[in-house]
């Protein structure tokens, strides 16, 4: 059985790293974890589970293109077919998007279009919205606005703060995101142009996970 290759890029904790590497999916083998910041935690969970590890700290490139070339030459290393964006705090250049177009995926902690950006349980809160979510899509040149693959909702509780709200929707995050790369290893899910097909026909950007 010929498995999916793939490349996780973290830059924190790793809490969605760990949960797709928790998934032991069959049809999937992460083959390295590469972080943009020494310390970061997720790099633990890839090395207890045997997983390669490289660490490409930004700081010590003095322009944007030439960490993101040098990211690129390090990630076609390991010949992936599927990129991950696990918690990746970089803003990625157009070149770089567009070498990997169809195949580098992102989860982003809100429904988008709504709450593009850094923030966003804060803000969900401080707009007084009734439900806030999460939503895993294809990258694009422009920022969380990528074509929209799957979303889960949660709703937003009277006594929810920052940490409440985002706890129930991390553990959204970690099944949502699990099931996208699972369609993409099927080789059920595609980008074509912004369209996002399973199994051929158009997915409802909409759908969620009970």
């Amino acid at each position: 059985m010929n498995k999916l290759p793939l490349v996780a890029l973290i830059s924190g904790r790793g809490s969605n790293l760990k949960a797709i590497i928790d998934a032991q999916n069959p049809l999937v083998e992460i083959r390295a974890v590469i972080s943009n910041r020494p310390q970061a935690k997720g790099l633990l969970y890839a090395q207890q589970a045997g997983i390669s590890t490289e660490i490409i700290d930004h700081t010590q490139f003095s322009k944007r293109i030439e960490f993101d070339t040098t990211l690129k030459t390090r990630i076609d290393y390991y010949q992936p077919k599927l990129i991950v964006l696990a918690g990746f705090m970089r803003i990625l250049t157009p070149e770089f998007i567009n070498h990997y177009q169809g195949r580098l995926l992102n989860i982003h902690p809100s429904l988008l279009p709504a709450f593009k950006g850094l923030h966003t349980h804060k803000r969900v809160l401080e707009s007084g919205a009734k439900e806030h979510g999460t939503s895993v899509h294809f990258v694009t040149e422009d920022l969380d606005a990528g074509p929209i693959i799957i979303q889960a909702r949660v709703p937003v509780l009277p006594d929810d703060n920052e940490e409440k709200l985002a706890a129930r929707v991390l553990q959204q995050e970690h099944r949502i995101y699990s099931q996208a790369i699972h369609w993409f290893a099927q080789s059920r899910l595609q980008l074509q142009g912004q369209n996002v097909l399973l199994d051929g026909k158009p997915l409802n950007s909409w759908r969620k996970l009970i």
